[in-house]
């Protein structure tokens, strides 16, 4: 005979509700926790990742530093006073502001009468690169009608952006080098190093890429191997404005005393110095540089 089964009171649907309410909760805890567990443990993997590309980012600053602790003139650093362009060895060319004039006359020779475009730029600076791409043969057919002296400044205070290896003096010191041994490739080579210029914040070009840039353009090897060529000299450090400098003894390359010079009497010539600034007999263009045209009608222009 059947039986007949009471139906579930009110309150017994209620517990069991709750008590599958009460589950299904506990499977989401449960999940959530997994969740969570997994991500976290992504986290330490991706921190541990990254403490390992710091690691190795760091060690190949410091490798850098090592190798190439002999490029700029006293090591570098805020604490280096920079030199006087009087109390430095310049290259042949070199004039009395840190420039080295490119005229129809020479390298190291202003043009009688001559409108005279100066131009400040760092090897680094990708503006510079966008400048020189667009306009270096316009300046040189400028120079060749001997109409217009254009005098290089090629500065150095992207060295910081470089991760140790000091490009933007190595590569400026190489110019100098050239200006003063091959000056009849001098703007080739710079034109070269721009063709070829690496990213900023790059470990940027080798001393052998530099080099092989270099012969290239027409430069002797004999020249080349002059790059790494480096003299001894002393250097003053000064930790404060109200501090006495403190003379060293270091070893650098050859023009780096020079290179850095130069930096040091463009910021004291343009307070607001960036890269590139180019002046038209002393007064700064402000058109784009970064095209063909602009430039070459504002010099155009000045020559009457």
């Amino acid at each position: 005979m059947p039986t007949n089964d009471p139906r579930p009171s009110k309150a017994d649907k209620r517990d069991a509700a709750r008590e599958k309410a009460i589950a299904l909760r506990k499977q989401q805890e449960a999940k959530a926790k997994r969740t969570r567990i997994l991500a976290m443990s992504g986290l330490g993997v991706a921190v541990i990742a990254l403490g390992v590309v710091i690691a190795m980012i760091l060690r190949q600053g410091a490798a850098n530093d090592a190798a190439f602790a002999d490029v700029a003139y006293g090591g570098g650093g805020d604490t280096v006073v920079a030199p006087a362009l009087t109390d430095v060895t310049a290259p042949a060319p070199g004039d009395a502001s840190g420039g080295v004039p490119v005229s129809n006359d020479g390298v190291g020779t202003v043009g009688d009468g001559d409108v005279v475009v100066q131009v400040y730029m760092d090897f680094m600076c990708p503006y510079c690169g966008l400048f020189d791409r667009a306009n270096s043969g316009e300046l040189d057919k400028f120079v060749e009608s001997g109409d217009v002296t254009v005098t290089y400044h090629v500065l150095s205070f992207l060295d910081y952006a470089s991760q140790g290896t000091n490009f933007s003096t190595r590569a400026a010191n190489a110019a100098a080098v050239v200006a003063d041994q091959a000056p009849d490739q001098y703007t080739a080579f710079i034109s070269a190093i721009y063709a070829n210029q690496p990213e900023e914040n790059s470990e940027g070009l080798s001393d052998t890429e530099i080099g092989q840039l270099a012969l290239d353009a027409g430069v002797p090897q004999s020249v080349v191997d002059a790059f790494t060529t480096t003299v001894t000299g002393t250097y003053s450090t000064q930790d404060s404005a109200d501090a006495d400098p403190v003379e060293h003894t270091g070893t650098w390359r050859t023009f780096a005393p020079w290179v850095d010079a130069v930096t040091g009497q463009a910021q004291a010539d343009l307070p607001k110095l960036q890269t590139p600034t180019i002046l038209i007999d002393g007064v700064q263009f402000e058109g784009d540089f970064t095209t063909v045209g602009p430039l070459s009608d504002a010099i155009t222009a000045a020559i009457g």
